[in-house]
């Protein structure tokens, strides 16, 4: 196996499984956030707003994943 083949196989599981816990952790939020409306429904405006900010501390993680995965690759 040559360098770039490594690279490359790297590249994948960095950006594959620095995706998969993110997603899963979306889901998890999400999911949450949807009972918490579902048994109060007048506080679903905070409730919104926090899921939101949640969302984007998660999805923060897998873009960091993805720029990891092309240093790997690039560097």
């Amino acid at each position: 196996m040559d360098i770039e083949s490594a690279k490359l196989i790297a590249m994948a599981l960095a950006a594959g499984l620095g995706v998969l816990g993110p997603g899963i952790g979306i889901g998890i939020i999400a999911g949450g956030a949807m009972q918490a409306i579902g048994r109060n429904p007048e506080a679903s405006g905070k409730i919104v707003s926090n899921m939101i900010l949640g969302i984007v501390f998660t999805e923060a993680l897998a873009i960091l994943a993805l720029v990891v995965s092309f240093i790997i690759r690039f560097v």
